[in-house]
């Protein structure tokens, strides 16, 4: 049975295939789930995940880009980037404790990304998150 750390692998790359224009990214999900494992629960738990992120990418790629330092969304690696949304999106709209957010965030950016990746990552989601907790308070 896959785990969530899986799913999650599954999800940054179908984020990858759509952030680069691939138009057939709907129909070979399926195959990549079954070609992973990826079944029932846990195949529920990526797909929301996917179309959560979709749903929301507007919101999503506002937060990114208000809390980049010397970076231009726009010039973000792609891994980078589809990492970022799934992080985000998890943050702001599933109840999942942050430091899990964040903590599978960066092992899928040491796991996919470049050296520097894994910093990056967990730079932006902590300002985003610190910075969507004080807006609650």
């Amino acid at each position: 049975m896959a785990t969530r750390h899986q799913s999650r692998s599954v999800v940054v790359g179908l984020l990858y295939a759509h952030d680069i224009g691939n138009p057939e990214v709907e129909r070979f999900a399926d195959d990549l789930f079954e070609e992973k494992k990826i079944r029932n629960r846990q195949k529920e738990f990526a797909t929301g995940l996917y179309s959560g992120v979709l749903e929301h990418l507007e919101e999503i790629d506002t937060h990114i880009k208000e809390h980049l330092k010397d970076w231009d969304f726009e010039r973000l690696d792609h891994v980078d980037k589809s990492i970022l949304r799934l992080g985000v999106f998890e943050l702001l709209h599933t109840g999942l404790d942050r430091a899990v957010v964040i903590n599978e965030a960066v092992e899928l950016a040491k796991e996919l990304g470049s050296d520097q990746s894994p910093k990056f990552v967990n730079g932006v989601l902590d300002a985003i998150e610190k910075s969507a907790k004080s807006k609650k308070a």
